[in-house]
């Protein structure tokens, strides 16, 4: 019995999408060093496991993390909220080996301050 459940778990790992694996862990992230940027997003996506944009920041393009859609939703942000290339300020952590990639943990958009995480 114990050899059958072996089996069963190594061919449910198998079936498990590289993505699942390959996700990044939030202790990558500086988190002793809060960071604000403000600008533009562009190309956002609005999905799961977790929301994603770029922004231009000190002439590179970041990569912005952010929380599940389900989560900012519930916090009372939408999509066209910061999808408009309008100005918004985000702060968040950077991450410890310089790739030019931020975790947000607040976004504030047209006066209002959304906590993500």
């Amino acid at each position: 019995m114990q050899s059958l459940t072996k089996i069963a778990l190594a061919g449910l790992m198998a079936a498990t999408p590289v993505a699942v694996w390959a996700h990044h862990g939030w202790s990558s992230y500086n988190e002793a060093e809060p960071v604000t940027l403000t600008g533009p997003l562009y190309d956002v996506s609005w999905g799961n496991p977790h929301g994603t944009a770029k922004m231009n920041w000190q002439n590179r393009e970041w990569d912005v993390i952010l929380a599940p859609v389900s989560r900012m939703t519930a916090r009372g942000l939408q999509l066209e909220e910061i999808n408009n290339r309008q100005r918004i300020t985000l702060t968040g952590y950077v991450r410890r080996d310089g790739t030019p990639e931020m975790r947000v943990e607040r976004i504030v958009v047209n006066g209002k301050t959304v906590e993500l995480r």
